[in-house]
């Protein structure tokens, strides 16, 4: 259900940003540092927008990695341990409480 509502919600992000550059169709200067450029706004508003998905779609996927390999480094840790105690029950017997 999460990823039906981000899925709506990047949607409806891109309707209003497609309509706030369909509306900013007149050319402007852009200066680019080392030369100047005439292009619509439009190009403008919807190569931000581009670039700005590039960069979070980017950092997500870097996050995710690093994620799973955490998980799969926690995974092997805790299979270790789990050997471990394993091992530790086979040979020392747990002495007996009576008193």
């Amino acid at each position: 259900m999460k990823f039906q509502w981000s899925l709506i919600l990047g949607l409806f992000f891109a309707l209003i940003t497609a309509v706030f550059a369909v509306i900013n169709v007149d050319p402007v200067q852009v200066n680019f540092g080392f030369d100047q450029v005439s292009i619509p706004l439009i190009l403008v508003i919807l190569g931000c927008a581009l670039i700005g998905g590039i960069i979070v779609g980017s950092y997500g996927i870097f996050r995710q990695y690093k994620l799973q390999k955490q998980i799969k480094s926690l995974t092997a840790e805790l299979s270790k341990l789990r050997d471990t105690d394993h091992s530790l029950d086979t040979l020392t017997p747990l002495p007996d409480e009576t008193l």
